[in-house]
């Protein structure tokens, strides 16, 4: 038998050593475009300073979280043993025709849900008057707790008679058409929800967030510091929850990086020119970015991608939501699988299923890396809001309870916004994090049920600052 010699190693196909150099080219392109380099971030969060210039309770409450893509119904039970507290939800997907629909349909399809729970989970028994939180997750006018009026509408809503007007009473009046025996108490922001139910169980939280089909923070601010409440004449130091509603930040387009992607998105949402931030961060939209680039790759005749197939599906705006990017980083990051680029037949399958196309070997390669660098600019510019909270109130270790799809699903979300904290703050090699960013699963529903348990229990007190109809309160 003739000696072969020893084996070669194996070919490796993967970290995009065979990919042809025109799709080469726009990598390098792409990763100019959405990349934030660590001077850019603390440019970010300066210019973030600027513009920024507890009780025990007990009872079973309902809440209601109006989000971007789901609607969440909740019983709350919060019972002696303090920070703890019992759950019973239901969701509801929030139908897309609603969103550009009109008002009476919204508010009627709401209370249609709060029905279904109370009929499903009170079955035959005789409810009281409940009150109800009310998570209002769009920017709003507060000039009372139970009374909201509607600046504008984001995440993609744009619903005719909303703007303008206190969202209370139009919720309300649908809730009577069906002799429900529920009373809105408190009307809040989903950011401002996670903030107190996070520090309802962990006395470090000074931050609550949210990363899903948009984004904001909340905080904890004195009045003395609050321009704005000035004429109240509230004492100095007493606490006052600030939402931010930072998804608007730069909408003047000074600091942030905008790719001409973003410019596309901004320039097609049902509002250009606002919630700039949000754009390019939250899970409504990093799915559309993605699509932009691969249409514009496929219509550059200098480049090859998707030769010859029918991207149809691919042409259709907002075919692609933050999970279809989250799917490809997690079917290509795995234990056993240490170079991303290696094994990509999951993401293939996923091109097919999803928009009938069949990738080739480097053009899946180029898709995971744009997945990736979207992803990452995402993380990384989240981290700014915090690191801006942070230096403007002078913390330095404390905890941020956050939520949302984004912060929770997308894969290394959490760890490449902590790499950005670091950049930022410039905390010491080898030191741990002195932010700590954790999951606050549920906060938005429970924050709802705490504050509409505090609402109830000061007016029970005869403290009723800050509430407008004080007679409709479900007094315990």
């Amino acid at each position: 038998m003739v000696g072969l010699g020893p084996r070669k190693p194996p070919s490796r196909k993967g970290s995009m050593a065979d990919i042809p150099k025109d799709l080469l080219e726009q990598i390098k392109e792409l990763e100019r475009l959405f990349t934030v380099d660590q001077a850019k971030l603390k440019e970010i969060t300066e210019r973030f300073v600027k513009e920024l210039e507890k009780g025990h309770e007990t009872g079973t409450y309902l809440a209601l979280d109006m989000g971007g893509t789901n609607l969440r119904v909740c019983e709350i039970t919060l019972p002696e043993e303090k920070g703890e507290f019992d759950i019973t939800q239901s969701k509801y997907r929030m139908p897309e025709e609603l969103k550009t629909g009109k008002s009476d349909e919204l508010w009627e399809y709401i209370a249609d849900c709060l029905q279904q729970f109370l009929d499903y989970h009170h079955e035959g028994e005789k409810v009281d008057d409940m009150p109800l939180g009310f998570t209002f997750s769009y920017p709003a006018t507060q000039d009372y707790v139970d009374h909201g009026v509607l600046q504008r509408w984001t995440k993609g809503f744009d619903i005719d008679g909303v703007e303008g007007h206190d969202v209370v009473p139009l919720f309300e009046d649908a809730l009577a058409k069906r002799g429900l025996p529920i009373k809105v108490t408190a009307l809040i922001n989903d950011t401002t929800g996670t903030l107190i139910a996070s520090g309802y169980t962990d006395d470090q939280i000074k931050v609550g967030c949210i990363f899903g089909t948009g984004c904001n923070a909340a905080y904890i601010e004195t009045c003395g510091s609050i321009p704005k409440l000035a004429h109240y004449n509230l004492p100095a130091d007493m606490p006052m929850a600030i939402n931010c509603e930072y998804g608007a930040f730069d909408s003047e387009h000074v600091v942030l990086p905008r790719t001409p992607y973003d410019v596309i998105v901004d320039r097609d949402s049902p509002r250009p020119d606002q919630q700039a931030f949000e754009k390019m961060i939250a899970g409504l939209y990093l799915g559309e970015l993605f699509r932009l680039v691969l249409v514009e790759l496929h219509d550059n005749k200098n480049v090859d991608i998707f030769e010859g197939q029918d991207i149809g599906k691919l042409r259709k705006p907002y075919s692609l939501d933050s999970s279809f990017l989250s799917a490809i980083e997690e079917q290509t990051d795995t234990p056993h699988n240490r170079d991303p680029y290696e094994n990509l037949s999951e993401t293939a399958d996923l091109f097919t299923t999803k928009l009938g196309l069949r990738p080739t070997k480097p053009e899946l390669e180029l898709s995971r890396r744009l997945a990736e660098l979207i992803g990452t600019r995402a993380a990384r510019l989240s981290a700014c809001g915090i690191a801006a909270i942070a230096k403007k109130k002078g913390y330095e270790n404390f905890h941020v309870g956050a939520d949302g799809s984004v912060f929770n699903r997308y894969p290394h979300f959490k760890a490449r916004g902590a790499q950005a904290l670091r950049e930022i703050l410039d905390w010491p090699e080898g030191e741990a994090d002195r932010i700590d960013v954790r999951a606050a699963e549920d906060g938005s529903g429970v924050g709802a049920a705490v504050i509409a348990a505090l609402t109830t229990r000061r007016v029970a007190q005869g403290n009723v600052v800050g509430v407008r109809h004080v007679r409709k309160m479900v007094v315990r």
